[in-house]
Parts: structure tokens; C-alpha cells; sequence
């Protein structure tokens, strides 16, 4: 499998590599300082996408192998229209989530020639599995995010060091909240949601994650949403 360096959770690290993507700059990342209402309501609306970074732990992946069993004996159908992929690449969860954000709000302009329109085109009839290989394949992808991976705050591990974090998204589709995780076999549904609830139902589904590791406080939250 290959390996990516991994993605610094830092705004102005992920708003470059959007804007070299060819994102529309209207619609930026911007971080999600805590889940008190004081707070929330510093994020810009209408929220995209909340992007949320966790550790990997036992039980994070003991309650993973769970819920997939689970959920795969409900054989749960999706929406063909949500966009989700599988994730074959190693630290390429960032750019995953990312992705999902960004094709699941079609209103988000996409320049046109550019890495994100390209692999957009070429995706979007495909399965799952084939748009996660696709990815692994995307040389535009590729160097894009090796640029932006050197670019962080702090200096980029080793590419064979092993990264304890893992990147996904929460987005709204058909009156739903769907957690779109490259490393599960499909997205989980949380129930109804609005453009305008997003932001709260994701938080609370956050919640959740960091209540079952207690032990636990490398989370971080961020949005995308509107560039103000």
C-alpha cells in the first residue's frame, strides 16, 4: 500500500492546499474551538463539513469492528448521490476528508483544469473502492499533497513512521447526517439533520467519540465554511 506523508490539522496549512486544488475561495477551513455554545457560535455558517481528528486507540478500534459487524448484517443501503470513497492509501485521510467535504456540497465551485475537477469528473460514476484507488493513482493528488505536507508548523514525520490520528468528515445530505471514514466499508448514517443543525448533530457525534476514550484529549474540530 502506499504511504503519504500526513496532513497537519492546521487551517492555513489545509486552506493552501484547497486553493492549490482548485477549491473556490469563498469556502475555507477554520477551527472548531470547543463544543460550549459560546463557542459554536463563533463558526462561520452555513456550515460544509465538520472535519474531525481523533487518536486511533483500542477502543476507537475495538468499537469499529463492532459497528462494521453491525451494520453490515443490516445490509443498509445509501444514497448513490452521496459522494464517499475507501481509503487505500496510508495517511491519506486528511485529503479524504477533505474530499468528501468538499464533492458532497456541489455548490463549492471547482476551477475548471484543476486537480479536484479532474479527479471529480473521473470519479464520480465509480464505486467506493474504485474512486479510493483512483485517489492512490492521481499524480495531481499525489504532489499536491506532498507540497502541503512539508509546508506545516512542525516538521513532517517520517513517511514510514507510524501516525496514531486519523482524519474524517461529517457532512448533510438529503435531510441526513452522514460520518464519511475512508476506513470503514461505507458511511454511517447519525439520523435526520438540516444545513442549519449540522454543526450541533456533528458535535454530538464527537461527543460520543471522546467519551469512549475518556483517557483521551488529542481531538481537534474543524469546519468548512464560508471564507469571511
Amino acid at each position: 500500500m502506499t504511504t503519504w506523508l500526513p496532513l497537519e490539522s492546521n487551517p492555513d496549512v489545509l486552506n493552501k492546499y484547497l486553493e492549490k486544488l482548485g477549491v473556490s475561495p469563498l469556502w475555507n477551513i477554520v477551527d472548531i474551538y470547543g463544543t460550549d455554545e459560546e463557542l459554536l457560535a463563533f463558526v462561520p455558517q452555513p456550515l460544509k463539513s465538520l472535519i474531525f481528528l481523533f487518536p486511533c486507540s483500542d477502543a476507537y478500534e475495538e468499537f469499529r469492528a463492532k459497528e462494521d459487524a453491525e451494520l453490515k448484517a443490516k445490509n443498509i443501503e445509501h444514497p448513490k448521490s452521496l459522494f464517499y470513497m475507501r481509503q487505500y492509501v496510508h495517511n491519506a485521510c486528511g485529503t479524504i476528508a477533505l474530499v468528501h467535504a468538499v464533492l458532497n456540497n456541489p455548490e463549492i465551485e471547482l476551477t475548471e483544469g484543476s486537480v479536484m475537477k479532474k479527479y471529480w469528473d473521473a470519479a464520480k460514476d465509480k464505486t467506493p473502492e474504485e474512486r479510493g484507488k483512483l485517489l492512490g493513482n492521481d499524480t495531481g493528488f499525489t504532489e499536491t499533497h506532498e507540497v502541503i505536507a512539508n509546508e506545516g508548523q512542525t516538521p513532517a514525520p517520517d513517511i514510514n513512521e507510524k501516525v496514531y490520528h486519523h482524519f474524517i468528515a461529517f457532512v448533510h445530505h438529503e435531510g441526513k447526517l452522514y460520518e464519511l471514514d475512508g476506513r470503514k466499508n461505507f458511511p454511517i448514517q447519525h439520523g435526520e439533520t438540516s444545513p442549519e443543525k449540522l454543526l450541533h448533530d456533528a458535535i454530538a457525534v464527537c461527543k460520543e467519540y471522546i467519551a469512549r476514550d475518556p483517557k483521551e484529549v488529542r481531538f481537534t474540530m474543524l469546519g468548512l465554511a464560508p471564507t469571511q
